[in-house]
């Protein structure tokens, strides 16, 4: 399922991608982008981050979402399953070292994939997955 979910994959959210490039919730997504992916980052404060304009919730992303990658405390997790379930994305996935039993059963209710306590970049350079960019 990660395999199929990381190659036909071109957009992903990033909630909680941070303005500081040594931590992992920001080198991460680079990563992803670096591999060709669309990353839209969602960040209370910033305007923009990874060349990329800010949105400070997912309900404010105007474009589809194929992956709402996760960087906040797992605590948080259920509300911005809820979220992304309302804006459609295809797929929930808190990051290495997260886990959410109750964001797991509202992704996966609301007809999301769900990946949770795994690294998307490793996932990805494991696999070998890169992916030709939009536009």
């Amino acid at each position: 399922m990660i395999t199929e979910l990381l190659t036909s994959a071109r957009t992903i959210a990033v909630v909680g991608l941070s303005t500081h490039p040594f931590k992992a919730a920001h080198s991460v997504p680079a990563a992803m982008q670096a591999a060709g992916y669309t990353i839209v980052p969602v960040h209370p404060t910033a305007r923009e981050i990874l060349g990329q304009r800010a949105y400070r919730s997912l309900l404010d992303v105007p474009t589809k979402i194929d992956i709402v990658e996760v960087f906040r405390p797992a605590d948080e997790a259920p509300a911005i399953a809820e979220q992304a379930v309302r804006v459609g994305a295809g797929a929930l996935w808190l990051q290495l070292g997260l886990r959410s039993d109750q964001a797991r059963r509202i992704a996966i209710e609301g007809g999301l994939r769900y990946v949770e306590d795994r690294c998307m970049a490793v996932e990805r350079a494991n696999r070998g997955i890169t992916v030709q960019p939009q536009g």
